[in-house]
C-alpha cells in the first residue's frame, strides 16, 4: 500500500479492498478476475487471510500449473517480492511478507539445498500456514490411493485453496477436477478461489451433447465488474490479423522483431522457436523447455536485469514464459493461439504500465499451424471468435464466449474414467480407488522420458556433473534425485529411443545421463537431432 500512486497501484489498491470486502461472504467458490499484472497473487492471498480470519480456516493453500513459476511466487509469499536484490535489502531491514518457515513449497523441482528435515516432513504433511505447490501436486494426491500422496489430505479440510491460472487446468480431467473441488467445499470445509486474467466458463453446462456434464456451482466474483477493471487496467493494444491474412514466413518475421530493441516473441513449438531464433541477430536469447529448470531460472533472471536496466534483449520463446513469469516488455509478438494464451502473452508486455502509451501485441500467423490436440483447438476457437470481430483488446465476456467454443470442441472432460470408476456404483459404496489413482495423470509419464543434462548454474555456481558424479559412485537416494531434477529435460519417449539409439546418453543406476557434451549446448538446450550435433563432440 506504500507503492507510488500510478494509475497501476491505484487500481491494485482497488481490488485489494474488495477483496477484503467478499472475504466475510460464506465459504464456497470464488472467482477473482483480474488482468495480467492487477496484483492477482497478492490480491487473492489478502482474500484467503481475511477469509481464514472470519470463517476460521486454517491454512492457504496456492496451486500453480508449472513448477518454473513456483520459486517466484514462493518468493512474493515469503518476502513481499521476487528480486533478490530487494529481498536482501528487505531481511536486513527485518521486513517481509510470511517469512521462511511459515511457506512450504511441495513441487518436483524444489532446491534441496534449501531444505531441511522440519520443512521437508512440513512439505510432505502440508502442515504450515501457507502451502505453494502444483495442480499436479493437489489433484493426484486427492485422487491418490498412495498412503506418501494421501498423508496431507487431512490438512486440506478447512483451507483455502487458491487455483492460479484457473485457465490452464487440463480440459481432458475437467470432470474429476470439478468434482472434487465440489466434494471439498460442501463436505470437508473448504474455500476455492479460481485466481486468473481469462475466467474460464467452468459453470453450468460444460462441453457440447455428446460430452456435456454439470460444472461448479456459480462462483461468486470477487471484484464488482470485471470488464470496468479490465479497461481501466487496459495496458496493450492487440493487432490480430483478418482471417484471410496468410502466413508470414520466418524471414519476414524476423524483419519485424528486429526493428524493436526490447522485443519478445512467443512460439508454439520448440521446433520453432529454435529455427525462429537461429534467424535473429546475434545476442538473441533462446527460452524453451529443451533448457534444463537450472538454466531457465538463469536465463529469465538475465533477461529480468536487463530489462530493468534498459539494456537491449530480444527473446524467442515457448509458452512457458505466459503463465505467470514476471517480466515486461515494451513489444510481444504472438504466434496464432488460443485467446488465453495471447492474452497470458500479452501480460508480459506493459505489465507494470511504465510505457507512456500503450504496449503492442502482434499476433501472427505462423508457417506452421499449431500441434493437432488442445493448442490446434484453441486456435481454431480464436479465429471464430476473430471472424465477427478483431479487437484492439479482449473483455472478460470476449473470453467467456471463447471458452464456450473452446470447451464444445472437447471430445472427453473424463480422460481418467472418473464417472465409470467413482460415480456408477456409488449408491452400493463400490468405489474404483486405485484403479481411478493410476488412471489420474495430468502429466502423462509413459510419453515422457528424463534426460539428466550437463549445465553449471550461473547464480548457484552449482555444477550437475559433479552430483552425476556422486550417482555414478554412491547410486541415486532421494536427496540427490531431488538434486539432478534441476539439471532434467523430459522429451517424448521416442525422441529418447533416438537419442539413446545414436549413444548420446547413458543408463547410470536407471537413470539415463547425458554422454556427450553435443547433446546439450548452453543457450539452447537439448539438441536432439543428429544434425545439430558438431561431430567434434561425438562419443562412439
Amino acid at each position: 500500500e506504500k507503492a507510488s500512486p500510478s494509475p497501476v497501484n491505484q487500481q491494485r489498491k482497488e481490488i485489494l479492498e474488495a477483496c477484503r470486502k467478499k472475504a466475510v461472504l460464506k465459504p464456497g467458490f470464488f472467482s477473482l478476475t483480474v488482468p495480467t499484472g492487477g496484483g492477482k497473487t497478492l490480491s487473492s492471498v489478502a482474500f484467503a487471510l481475511e477469509h481464514a480470519l472470519a470463517h476460521g480456516k486454517k491454512r492457504i493453500i496456492v496451486a500453480i500449473p508449472y513448477t518454473s513459476i513456483i520459486e517466484q511466487t514462493s518468493k512474493v509469499l515469503k518476502y513481499g517480492t521476487d528480486d533478490d536484490d530487494q529481498i536482501q535489502k528487505n531481511l536486513k531491514e527485518g521486513k517481509y511478507l510470511f517469512g521462511d518457515e511459515n511457506v512450504i513449497e511441495h513441487h518436483s523441482n524444489i532446491d534441496p539445498e534449501k531444505e531441511n528435515h522440519k520443512n521437508r516432513l512440513a512439505s510432505e504433511n502440508w502442515d504450515a500456514p501457507v502451502i505453494v505447490t502444483t495442480n499436479v501436486q493437489l489433484f493426484e494426491s486427492l485422487l491418490s490411493c498412495r498412503s506418501s500422496s494421501c498423508r496431507k489430505l487431512h490438512n486440506i479440510a478447512e483451507s483455502v485453496i487458491i487455483l492460479d491460472e484457473a485457465q490452464m487446468l487440463p480440459p481432458e480431467f475437467l470432470r474429476p477436477i470439478l468434482s472434487v473441488l465440489q466434494g471439498l467445499v460442501e463436505h470437508f470445509g473448504v474455500t476455492v478461489v479460481l485466481c486468473t486474467a481469462t475466467q474460464p466458463a467452468l459453470s453450468g453446462t460444460i462441453g457440447s451433447e455428446q460430452a456435456a456434464f454439470q460444472g461448479l456451482p456459480e462462483c461468486t466474483e470477487i471484484v464488482d465488474s470485471p470488464p470496468t477493471l479490465a479497461k481501466k487496467l487496459e495496458r496493450v493494444r492487440f493487432h490480430f490479423p483478418s482471417p484471410e491474412t496468410p502466413r508470414i514466413s520466418w524471414e519476414e518475421l524476423r524483419d519485424e522483431i528486429s526493428k524493436y530493441p526490447q522485443c519478445l516473441a512467443v512460439v508454439n513449438t520448440r521446433k520453432d522457436c529454435r529455427t525462429l531464433h537461429s534467424l535473429l541477430p546475434e545476442g538473441t536469447i533462446h527460452l524453451s523447455a529443451f533448457m534444463c529448470g537450472e538454466e531457465r531460472s538463469d536465463v529469465i533472471s538475465a533477461v529480468k536485469r536487463k530489462l530493468k536496466e534498459g539494456q537491449p534483449v530480444r527473446v524467442v520463446s515457448t509458452q512457458l514464459v505466459e503463465a505467470g513469469v514476471d517480466i515486461d516488455f515494451p513489444v510481444v509478438f504472438r504466434a496464432m493461439a488460443g485467446l488465453d494464451s495471447i492474452a497470458q502473452s500479452a501480460g508480459r508486455c506493459n505489465r507494470e504500465g511504465k510505457l507512456n502509451e500503450l504496449g503492442n501485441v502482434f499476433v501472427f500467423i505462423p508457417p506452421n499451424p499449431a500441434p493437432p490436440g488442445l493448442l490446434r483447438k484453441g486456435e481454431d476457437a480464436a479465429k471464430e471468435i476473430l471472424l465477427s470481430d478483431l479487437p484492439g483488446s479482449l473483455s472478460p465476456e470476449t473470453f467467456k464466449r471463447y471458452f464456450e467454443i473452446f470447451f464444445r470442441s472437447a471430445i472427453s472432460f473424463d480422460k481418467s474414467g472418473f464417472s465409470k470408476d467413482m460415480c456408477s456404483e456409488a449408491e452400493n459404496f463400490i468405489f474404483q480407488f486405485r484403479s481411478q489413482s493410476y488412471k489420474f495423470r495430468l502429466i502423462d509419464d509413459q510419453m515422457q522420458k528424463s534426460i539428466i543434462i550437463w549445465y553449471r548454474g550461473k547464480r548457484s555456481a552449482v555444477s550437475s556433473t559433479e552430483y552425476i558424479e556422486d550417482l555414478r559412485r554412491f547410486g541415486p537416494n532421494r536427496f540427490l534425485l531431488r538434486k539432478l531434477q534441476r539439471f532434467t529435460v523430459n522429451v517424448p519417449a521416442r525422441l529418447h529411443e533416438n537419442i539413446a539409439r545414436q549413444g548420446m546418453i547413458e543408463d547410470i543406476s536407471g537413470l539415463y545421463v547425458q554422454r556427450s557434451p553435443g547433446l546439450y549446448r548452453e543457450g539452447l538446450g537439448l539438441l536432439p537431432h543428429p544434425e545439430q550435433w558438431s561431430e567434434e563432440f561425438l562419443c562412439f
